[in-house]
């Protein structure tokens, strides 16, 4: 199994303070040479911590593709990679040079992660169409469809219910061969129809439980079988919450560390609802010693997933300190690579 890092690229992510490309460089290096497999990056406009129990007040970010592009060039072995562009924000032809261009300036690093859009405010705020789930993932479909296929190098006319080309073309092309790996993240049947049908690989982020996952996952290989596919040609990646410590003492150091620089109210303790205790926060994250958390990755293995991207916090893309970064890359990735993969 391969680990990836989600890199802290939101205001409040790293460690409390505001989003900086320094602080992401940085990070991106640190895992880099702690032995992480690859550094994943998300796609908003802004975003708040309302859905996790904190303010409502648009957190400030760093836009995805052009940070990939800084990222290609800060760094030499990792693979980069967005979880997940958000569809909407981008034409299919524009998004496939981008990609190509990207891969190219990389050496072959690049990974393409695809979602169907879920922060409703930021569209209104970029007075952008906010259409049903449905619409949106069928207008995703279509949207991996046209990057595969320009990627790959077709002169593509394309006639669909969301998009219209004549014509097309992606050239250069990208250094990987046939194209750059196509990720769609996304939990319900529907996007899990779509995965089968078009993509490469198909993220679940972010987990709670690994019965959850193996409940979705089950629903994927159900959805490869009705569109004609073997379900282990479909690939699997998991985000997790991860906290690792070098003994249980160690991880609630952390957890408390954690506590201190979590925005508020996510991990409770305001407004009459109780601060979240360690047990508690195990229950819903892979949480516990290097050997703990690596048994319970172990599990996500035996369920066919390639890759974890893990999140070093319990917000997306949240890390509280950079300590945390080196011990889980220099104890849990090598067993993960060495061990059970």
């Amino acid at each position: 199994m391969r680990l990836g890092l989600a890199l802290p690229h939101y205001d409040t992510s790293l460690g409390g303070a505001p989003a900086s490309w320094d602080g992401v460089k940085r990070v991106a290096r640190l895992a880099e040479a702690s032995g992480y497999d690859s550094v994943w990056v998300s796609d908003h406009l802004f975003l708040d911590w309302g859905k996790y129990g904190g303010s409502s007040e648009p957190q400030g970010a760093l836009e995805c593709w052009t940070t990939m592009a800084g990222l290609a060039a800060a760094t030499d072995r990792v693979r980069i990679g967005s979880m997940a562009t958000c569809n909407d924000f981008r034409n299919p032809g524009l998004l496939a040079k981008m990609a190509a261009t990207l891969d190219l300036l990389s050496d072959g690093r690049i990974d393409i992660g695809l979602g169907a859009g879920w922060h409703e405010p930021e569209y209104v705020a970029a007075g952008i169409e906010f259409s049903s789930p449905g619409e949106r993932i069928r207008r995703l479909g279509e949207s991996v469809e046209i990057v595969a296929r320009l990627l790959e190098g077709e002169e593509l006319d394309f006639d669909g219910d969301h998009y219209k080309m004549k014509g097309a073309v992606c050239r250069p092309g990208p250094q990987q061969e046939p194209r750059p790996p196509i990720w769609i993240g996304g939990k319900g049947d529907l996007l899990l129809r779509t995965a089968a049908e078009v993509a490469d690989g198909w993220n679940f982020s972010w987990i709670g439980s690994i019965e959850t996952y193996r409940d979705r996952a089950r629903a994927a290989d159900g959805a490869c079988i009705k569109a004609g596919r073997n379900p282990s040609d479909l690939r699997r990646s998991v985000g997790c919450y991860v906290l690792a410590g070098k003994d249980d003492g160690d991880a609630q150091r952390r957890f408390e560390r954690l506590r201190e620089r979590t925005p508020a109210g996510v991990l409770g303790g305001v407004e009459g609802r109780p601060a979240v205790s360690w047990e508690e926060f195990r229950e819903g994250h892979i949480a516990g010693s290097v050997s703990e958390v690596v048994d319970r990755l172990g599990e996500l293995v035996d369920l066919g997933v390639e890759e974890v991207i893990a999140g070093l916090g319990t917000l997306p893309f949240q890390i509280a300190d950079e300590e945390d970064i080196e011990l889980v890359g220099t104890e849990v990735a090598p067993a993960l690579n060495g061990g059970r993969a």
